[in-house]
C-alpha cells in the first residue's frame, strides 16, 4: 500500500498541519512537512494511516530508521497515541524536561531541545504571559469602567435628592414665612 495523496492530506489535517513530534507547523517551516513511519518500513512497518506521523525534515532525520531491537531498548514516544505531557513538560526558558524515560529518550533521539526550538518555546510562553497579562489589565479596565459608571449613577441620584431637598427647603421657607403673615 503507498501513501496516496488522500492518506498524505488526511495525515496533515489530522495533525493540524504540524510536526506530531516537536510542533513546528508548515507556515514556520514554510511549506509542507515530511510522513513518517512510526515503525520503518525496514523494521516491519506498513503504510498504513496508524503508523504515519506528519513531522519536520529535522524530526524524521534524528529518529532515523529507529526501531527497539533488545528487550531493553525503550520505545520511541508515538505522539499520535500519548500527548507530549505525559512525558515532557517545558521549562521557563523554552526547553523541555522529561517527565518518563521515554521522554527522555525522545529528547535525545529526536534533539527536541534544539537551540530553535528552545527559542520558539520561550517565543511563545512569553506571547501566552503577555497575553495573560494584557487580559488581567483587560479585565482591570472593565472593572474600573463600571465601577465609573455606578459612581455616575449615585453621583446622580444624590444630586437628584439634593435637588429634592433643595425644593422642600424652600417650599419650608416660603410656608413659614407666609405664617408669619398670618399674624
Amino acid at each position: 500500500m503507498a501513501i496516496t495523496a488522500e492518506i498524505r492530506l488526511f495525515v496533515r489535517q489530522r495533525a493540524h498541519f504540524a510536526c506530531e513530534y516537536c510542533g513546528v507547523s508548515e507556515l514556520q517551516a514554510g511549506g509542507e512537512l515530511t510522513i513518517d513511519h512510526y515503525r520503518p518500513l525496514s523494521k516491519g512497518g506498513d503504510d498504513h494511516p496508524d503508523n504515519l506521523v506528519y513531522c519536520c525534515a529535522r524530526c524524521n532525520q534524528h529518529k532515523g530508521e529507529y526501531w527497539p531491537e533488545l528487550p531493553d531498548d525503550l520505545p520511541l514516544w508515538n505522539p499520535r497515541r500519548e500527548h507530549p505531557s505525559h512525558h515532557f513538560h517545558a521549562i521557563a526558558d523554552g526547553s523541555l524536561a522529561s517527565r518518563t524515560d521515554i521522554g527522555a529518550f525522545a529528547l535525545r533521539r529526536l534533539n527536541l531541545n534544539r537551540p530553535q526550538l528552545v527559542a520558539r518555546r520561550r517565543r511563545y510562553i512569553r506571547n501566552a504571559e503577555k497575553k495573560q497579562l494584557l487580559d488581567r489589565r483587560r479585565h482591570l479596565i472593565v472593572a474600573r469602567l463600571r465601577e465609573m459608571s455606578m459612581n455616575t449613577e449615585l453621583n446622580e441620584t444624590q444630586q437628584a435628592m439634593l435637588i429634592e431637598v433643595l425644593d422642600l427647603l424652600r417650599l419650608q421657607i416660603s410656608s413659614d414665612s407666609g405664617d408669619d403673615d398670618d399674624f
